[in-house]
Parts: C-alpha cells; sequence; structure tokens
C-alpha cells in the first residue's frame, strides 16, 4: 500500500522503560454521541475503524500468516478487544482455533458475536484474563498476535517471555502498533496547514506512544525479528465521515492544550456542525513486528 505521513511516531525508550499511551485496545475515549457511555463510544470507534481500514488490516494479516509456520492449529489474540482481529486471524488461519484473551467481559462477548457473525464462531474460544496479573492457561500456540495491546500491560518484557515459552518451537509472535489514524480535511476547514498541526500535536501530547519492541522481542528469547510498515489512506464516504467525527471529537478532547486556540476552535465548528463534511477522507498506518521461538529452545 502507498505509503502516508505518519500522525504519531513510536517511541525509542530503552527496553525497559516502556511508554504507555492512549490508542490501544483498552482505552476509552468520549464521543458526543455517547456522552454518558465512553465504553459505548471507544467500541463505536474500533467498529468503524475495521470497515475504513478493513484492507490495512487484511494487509498485516496476510504478512503475519504468509511468515506463519506450517500446520497452525491454535492462535492467541491477546487484548482482543471487538474481535476485529480474532475474526481476521480466523479467516487467515481456516485450520486453526483462535483464542480471545481480554481482560474484559464486555468485550469478550463482542468478540464472540463477531465471530458467530462471520461464520467462524466454532473456531473461536475466549480467555477471560489480566496479562498483568498471569498469563492465561491457553495452552502450547503456534502464532501469537498482540495489536495495539502490548504498549498497556505493566511489564511488557515478562509478558513476552511468557509469549515465547507459550508458543510452540518456531511458533510466530506479531506485535502491532497502529502509527497514526488522521482523519484528512477538507479544503477551507480552519487555517491552512491544519492537518499538520493536528498530527504535531499528537506527537506533543505523547499520543499512541509506544517503544520500539525490537529489544523486548531479542531480550524474551525471540528471533528473526522483522519490523515492517503497511499505511493506507480511505476514500471518501459517509463511514469514513462516521469515524473522522469519532476520532476527531477524541482528538478535540485530549489535544485541546498542544493546539492554538483558533484551530481548537476550528474544529469544535467542525464537530458542531450537523452538515459534517462527506469528503473528508483518512489515513491510517501500522507497524508491524514478527519474530520466531527458536526450534531448538
Amino acid at each position: 500500500m502507498t505509503e502516508q505521513p505518519h500522525a504519531a511516531h513510536p517511541a525509542t525508550e530503552h527496553p525497559h522503560d516502556p511508554v504507555h499511551g492512549h490508542d490501544g485496545g483498552h482505552d476509552h475515549g468520549h464521543a458526543h454521541g455517547h456522552p454518558d457511555d465512553p465504553e459505548a463510544a471507544w467500541v463505536e470507534l474500533l467498529d468503524l475503524d475495521a470497515v475504513v481500514f478493513a484492507d490495512l488490516l487484511a494487509d498485516v494479516v496476510a504478512r503475519v500468516a504468509a511468515a506463519a509456520p506450517a500446520d497452525v492449529r491454535t492462535v492467541l489474540d491477546l487484548g482482543a478487544g471487538t474481535g476485529t482481529g480474532t475474526v481476521a486471524l480466523a479467516r487467515a488461519f481456516p485450520a486453526a482455533e483462535v483464542v480471545a484473551v481480554d481482560s474484559s467481559p464486555a468485550m469478550l462477548d463482542r468478540a464472540r458475536r463477531a465471530a458467530e457473525a462471520a461464520g467462524v464462531g466454532e473456531r473461536m474460544r475466549s480467555v477471560h484474563a489480566d496479562l498483568d496479573a498471569a498469563w492465561p492457561a491457553t495452552g502450547v500456540a503456534d502464532v501469537v498476535w498482540a495489536s495495539a495491546s502490548l504498549h498497556h500491560v505493566a511489564d511488557p518484557a515478562r509478558v513476552l517471555r511468557d509469549t515465547h515459552d507459550a508458543l510452540a518451537p518456531g511458533g510466530l509472535v506479531a506485535v502491532v502498533e497502529i502509527t497514526g489514524s488522521t482523519p484528512v480535511l477538507p479544503p477551507g476547514t480552519g487555517r491552512p496547514g491544519l492537518d499538520e498541526r493536528l498530527t504535531s500535536a499528537t506527537v506533543h501530547a505523547g499520543w499512541n506512544r509506544y517503544p520500539d519492541w525490537t529489544p523486548y522481542l531479542e531480550e524474551a528469547g525471540f528471533e528473526t525479528v522483522e519490523r515492517t510498515e503497511h499505511h493506507a489512506t480511505a476514500a471518501p464516504g459517509p463511514t469514513t465521515a462516521r469515524w473522522a467525527r469519532a476520532t476527531l471529537e477524541r482528538l478535540h478532547e485530549h489535544l485541546a492544550p498542544h493546539l492554538d486556540p483558533a484551530d481548537h476552535s476550528a474544529v469544535a465548528a467542525l464537530l458542531d456542525d450537523p452538515a459534517f463534511p462527506t469528503g473528508v477522507s483518512a489515513r491510517a498506518g501500522r507497524v508491524l513486528w514478527t519474530a520466531r521461538r527458536p526450534t531448538t529452545s
């Protein structure tokens, strides 16, 4: 896919000094449509993201499937959220059971319903577990997938060691982080350059920061660590506009201290306009780390 500018860049802290961000699977944002239910707002944004950037997820999952060992029987989805990744993994590995792990029973219920609606429910198993407490009893896995969830755990080095031990020799771990999900505003929105200033504000706010997972993976005992980037731009349309509105609501709330008052007012005016522009497009990226448990360990 064509590379696009990033909305935020990964941090490069030492592997024992991770930085926790605001854009992982369990953070909750506030949207105007759900003023009293932040979890509903976040779920809505996750569901919209799954539709708007479906091709981006497919691109990343396809790369993982290509790197996975032969005869994959069990895939773990750590921090499964609403089940978008769970369903994509079940489709990519049609002979495998996909185990969705999450600390939220409500999210696991949504993931279960998503799997059933996609026709893969018989191959999906849910496990309620807090990775900060202990590694769940999931059995031996051939692939472990952690999308936008690893930077939320208290001790990612320990979780990756546990991941290593849970994988069969030769098994694959895939760590995914979001490297920017940004609306591309129509011309004439605010002062020229508002898109770029929003991007800069996300960086200054520490939005979606995470470390380079390469040294973590190496210290956990993995080998053949590979880092790739995947980017996409979504075309304008009603669903993209809904995604853009939900995303701007989140940005507007969290980035107020980092935006010029005029820019903050321009975003507020856009959100308050009932005729939110359908001409808005969107861009997003994912960073993928893959690594393998040595066959001799």
